[in-house]
């Protein structure tokens, strides 16, 4: 038994030695130990390559603004490793997690005697949030986040009263596929019998997998562009605005505080699925909840502005399109600014397309490496780049402060990458900014 919150994490991450291990029989076989938890709460399953986090944020705040109490599990986690576990956007305490690790502790010691093999961290981290919100902490609603793929994901276990498909792009294929056909297939397998699923997903070889899966489930499907639609889009100094149009409703003038185009994708499927979810007898959800919720809505790492003198952002951009997206606002947004990018990044992403990307817009560009098993060499990134203003940083840390020192007036540091970066490199920065008393 774990007495101490340090003790359980480090039995938590410890599972990280088994890896990635797809498919649902170690979770269904701890569920039917633990009395089938998963069943005993309302869900909302969101999955897709993209905005997971960002969508459950805003989809969270507008049922928040409703009056609900609202679980979430998502990850990675940014800021603490409570967070994967929230309520109303509040991480479990530490005691809670040492309380969990101990119901899940035994059925994995159980578990790996098996043929089965034990549990990973994600599938333990996912049964312990099964059993918290079933039987410690039994809120309204819960969101869950898809944390690879769908089909074998350890979340899909639940049976959601609403299905969400962000975007699809070609990431983790050596896991699930390399076309949008084949990953769009794994996606899809979180769509559910006659449950309503919402997609933002635009290539048409990934749409047409995802109609026909819905159409053998008899699941209603509403595509982004199809069924609903976002016209008027105006990008704002802190966020943006836009117009959702549906068969329904017309949502004008819309707010979001997050900053990006793709962003008024990830609100325009937190508005449907809360348009849906409305049409329960135990939920009501009114427009002004919906303004309200999309306008508080927050979620650390997007696009995100730590300090505006000097102008530092961090934007947890760790594959392709999320690369796209963030050149596509730089570009929009800075374009008179001269741009100086840090990046790091694991070392089984397309790495040669993100960098290709990020030279086009960064007028100097360096590389970290950081302490993560997965973390690409930072002379491995150097060597990718075509940039004739590159560098390598030899700790990240005090490369950062560097660059920070550095910046000019006409100058923004960006620091992206992986979101296990992110979420080391954010507190580092933040405490930095602080203690030079940097204006925020």
């Amino acid at each position: 038994m774990f007495s101490s919150y340090s003790e359980a994490l480090e039995w938590i991450h410890g599972r990280l030695r088994l890896g990635i291990k797809p498919g649902l029989t170690r979770m269904e076989w701890m569920m039917e130990k633990l009395g089938h938890p998963e069943l005993k709460m309302k869900t909302v399953h969101i999955g897709g390559t993209n905005g997971k986090g960002s969508t459950v944020t805003y989809l969270r705040s507008i049922l928040e603004a409703a009056g609900y109490s609202v679980g979430t599990f998502t990850s990675p986690y940014i800021e603490q490793f409570n967070e994967r576990i929230s309520v109303n956007g509040k991480p479990i305490s530490d005691e809670e997690i040492v309380e969990l690790a101990n119901v899940i502790a035994p059925l994995a010691d159980e578990l790996e005697e098996t043929d089965l093999g034990g549990p990973t961290e994600f599938e333990v981290i996912t049964a312990m949030s099964f059993y918290y919100f079933a039987n410690i902490n039994q809120v309204d609603i819960v969101l869950y986040e898809v944390g690879l793929g769908g089909r074998f994901d350890s979340t899909n276990i639940i049976q959601p009263i609403a299905s969400v498909i962000t975007n699809i792009g070609l990431d983790h294929t050596n896991i699930l596929g390399h076309t949008y056909e084949e990953i769009a297939f794994e996606k899809a397998g979180i769509i559910k019998a006659q449950i309503p699923v919402f997609t933002a997903v635009k290539n048409q070889d990934a749409i047409k997998v995802i109609k026909e899966q819905a159409d053998k489930k008899q699941a209603p499907l509403f595509i982004l562009n199809e069924d609903f639609s976002i016209t008027s889009h105006t990008p704002q100094e802190t966020g943006e605005m836009f117009t959702l149009s549906s068969a329904n409703h017309i949502l004008e003038h819309i707010e979001i505080s997050m900053i990006g185009q793709h962003q008024t994708e990830n609100a325009a499927l937190a508005v449907m699925a809360a348009q849906s979810i409305n049409h329960h007898e135990e939920f009501s959800i009114s427009e002004e909840a919906i303004r309200i919720g999309l306008k508080r809505a927050y979620w650390p790492g997007r696009f995100e502005i730590l300090s505006n003198n000097p102008l530092v952002i961090i934007d947890g951009a760790h594959n392709d399109e999320g690369i796209s997206a963030l050149v596509h606002e730089l570009s929009n947004r800075y374009s008179n600014y001269t741009i100086h990018i840090v990046f790091a990044a694991l070392k089984d992403k397309k790495l040669d397309q993100m960098i290709s990307q990020l030279d086009q817009v960064a007028d100097e560009i360096s590389f970290v490496s950081f302490d993560f098993p997965r973390a690409a060499e930072a002379v491995d990134l150097f060597s990718l780049s075509h940039s004739k203003n590159k560098s390598i940083g030899e700790d990240w840390d005090s490369h950062l402060a560097k660059c920070i020192q550095d910046l000019q007036p006409d100058s923004i540091l960006v620091v992206t990458g992986s979101l296990y970066f992110i979420s080391e490199a954010k507190p580092y920065l933040c405490e930095f900014l602080k203690n030079n008393k940097i204006s925020l």
